[in-house]
């Protein structure tokens, strides 16, 4: 049942719940009364041998992972690591504070963070993700366990979260939902009544627990049970008090975010009793056996030395290549290459070109169904856990996950998004089908890559060039087929442009990308035959752009650029252009897409 008493784990409760009450009122602001709510659930988790981890390496494959999707709930995350004494109370001392690892919501620079989580509703997610990497990928016995507030589960993204791991029998991920009744401005949709909560989560084929949140003793039965089941995921849906063991605080409305003025402060530790400071919770390390241990270092020693060359796919001059088709051709050569590789697809495999990879990788490929948002909530889990996921959709619907994303980039988040049937090149489909603000979304995204390929061997040689880059990286892929304009031997480095038409006569530089491209080819010959020669930019490259290639074509054409992109003015490859060459007074002018 427990490696400690249950009174020694109340009195790590207690001693839990002093240092959120300190902490929170040494930073001035923090969430009290969510932290307090979790408390004597995450502290038997925590130091009632159920979570095993190695606290001085976070990092070790066979860790247990612990997902706050309930960020708001930080100081008692890190209350926990300071009752395990992996952190000082000194350091603890320090929530909020300008320079210090204890953000508001946590962040990667704890170091027990999994991922960066605050904006609710993307934990489980990630969880999924860690889950499916464990069981499908590395054969490992770790479990994964997600805190979820019930506020939360408004959220559509738990529910797409919730199908998909039933769908995958996800044994290995355990939920911990701390009804606590109360979100920010009142009562939640459900309250108390747990019942609720537990015939939907049932209803997707996860098994539910209810229990009393605050009785330790049923806490730990309820743990027992869900570390017993083989078949599926499991709920814990816990009642609880919020802002319980602070009676001022208890169960009232007006105070979510908000923390103890000091004299209030010193009465809710009077009210907790005595509180011995001193007191140290051990969490147990992981037990794997050796069977396990060779499991994953026969895997690893696949991904980093049983590398193939690989002959690219011998594509002719002139052959008509769609882009998309093009990625999933490149896609089951690079496999090869970097096995680390993943593919996540939104039930447009057959569509995006993914379904190319699927038909000879089937167990590396997982199907998301349609519900983005949780395929890159999964695909930020795989990511930390070593693994490359490529998560193709149609473009347009990556729009619906721009949260996700953004929260990715706090999150170290090293994902590979492929959007396909962009622009109005896709034609019949209409409006709703027309990805016309995708670059602008990625390109707001700090650190990203964007690149945008016009035919099948520029695409080739991106796809391999974003499995080589770390971090989140965008490529954008079109429906028609297109010309071949490369030779298989053309290098395309991220931050390059091909210079694809130019003369020393030319009066101007036109600047296009994937199937713009071909037009402004197709113009340029057009104009050369009236005795007009004007240069054309291939700007594969969209972030970062190849500003020196640009200003060179510029000087030499006197001063001016046209841009020319299927997408919408702003944010997309004119925007890009101008801010990489304002600066040095020339003069863009855009074509873009305006009605």
């Amino acid at each position: 049942m427990s490696l400690l008493s249950i009174q020694k784990l109340a009195d790590l409760a207690r001693l839990v719940r002093s240092y959120i009450i300190r902490s929170t009122t040494a930073a001035g602001s923090g969430h009290l009364t969510s932290s307090l709510s979790a408390a004597d659930l995450m502290t038997a988790l925590f130091f009632g041998g159920f979570f095993h981890t190695r606290l001085k390496e976070p990092n070790f494959h066979g860790n247990d992972r612990l997902i706050f999707s309930k960020g708001h709930a930080a100081p008692l995350l890190y209350s926990l690591y300071t009752a395990a004494g992996a952190i000082t109370e000194d350091e603890l001392m320090t929530l909020r504070q300008f320079g210090s690892r204890l953000e508001g919501h946590p962040t990667m620079q704890f170091p027990f963070t999994e991922a960066a989580t605050g904006s609710l509703g993307q934990g489980l997610s990630v969880g999924v993700g860690m889950a499916l990497s464990a069981k499908y990928l590395d054969g490992l016995p770790y479990r994964t366990f997600v805190l979820l507030g019930d506020s939360e589960l408004a959220e559509g993204s738990n529910w797409e979260a919730i199908q998909l791991a039933a769908h995958y029998k996800l044994n290995n991920l355990i939920g911990i939902l701390d009804v606590n009744r109360l979100g920010q401005r009142g009562e939640t949709m459900y309250g108390h009544r747990l019942g609720e909560y537990a015939k939907r989560v049932a209803a997707f084929g996860w098994k539910t627990i209810t229990v009393d949140g605050h009785n330790i003793k049923a806490i730990l039965k309820a743990y027992t049970k869900a570390l017993a089941e083989k078949k599926r995921p499991v709920m814990i849906i816990a009642k609880t008090i919020k802002g319980k063991g602070v009676k001022l605080v208890e169960n009232k409305e007006g105070w979510h975010g908000k923390a103890l003025s000091k004299e209030e402060m010193s009465k809710a530790l009077g009210e907790l009793g005595v509180i011995s400071t001193g007191l140290r919770g051990m969490v147990p390390q992981p037990a794997m056996t050796k069977k396990e241990h060779a499991v994953f270092h026969r895997v690893q020693h696949l991904q980093r030395h049983h590398l193939h060359a690989i002959k690219p796919t011998d594509y002719a001059l002139g052959q008509m290549v769609s882009t998309r088709q093009a990625y999933g051709q490149a896609l089951a050569e690079i496999i090869f290459r970097h096995k680390e590789v993943v593919v996540l697809d939104a039930e447009t495999g057959n569509s995006t070109g993914s379904e190319i990879f699927k038909k000879q990788f089937r167990h590396r490929f997982f199907e998301m169904y349609i519900a983005e948002q949780n395929m890159v909530g999964v695909a930020l889990g795989l990511g930390r856990r070593g693994k490359i996921p490529f998560v193709s959709t149609f473009a347009a619907f990556l729009t619906r996950a721009h949260d996700q994303i953004r929260m990715s980039q706090y999150s170290e988040g090293n994902i590979k998004f492929v959007g396909s049937h962009a622009g109005c090149s896709i034609g019949e489909d209409g409006a709703s089908q027309m990805a016309l603000e995708d670059i602008a979304l990625f390109r707001s995204i700090l650190g990203s890559v964007v690149l945008y390929p016009s035919d099948a061997v520029s695409t080739e040689k991106l796809v391999a060039e974003m499995a080589r880059f770390k971090g989140i990286a965008f490529i954008r892929t079109s429906r028609p087929a297109t010309p071949v304009l490369y030779d298989a031997k053309e290098p395309f480095p991220v931050g390059g442009s091909k210079v694809v038409r130019s003369s020393p006569r030319d009066k101007i530089t036109v600047v296009a990308a994937g199937v713009t491209l071909h037009e402004a080819i197709a113009a340029a010959d057009t104009l050369q035959k009236e005795g007009i020669a004007i240069r054309v930019i291939d700007a594969y490259s969209i972030k970062p752009m190849d500003r020196e290639g640009l200003l060179k074509a510029a000087r030499e054409t006197g001063g001016r650029l046209i841009t020319v992109e299927d997408h919408y003015p702003e944010g997309g490859l004119g925007d890009a252009v101008l801010e990489a060459v304002a600066t040095e007074g020339v003069r863009v002018y855009k074509m873009a897409v305006n009605d």
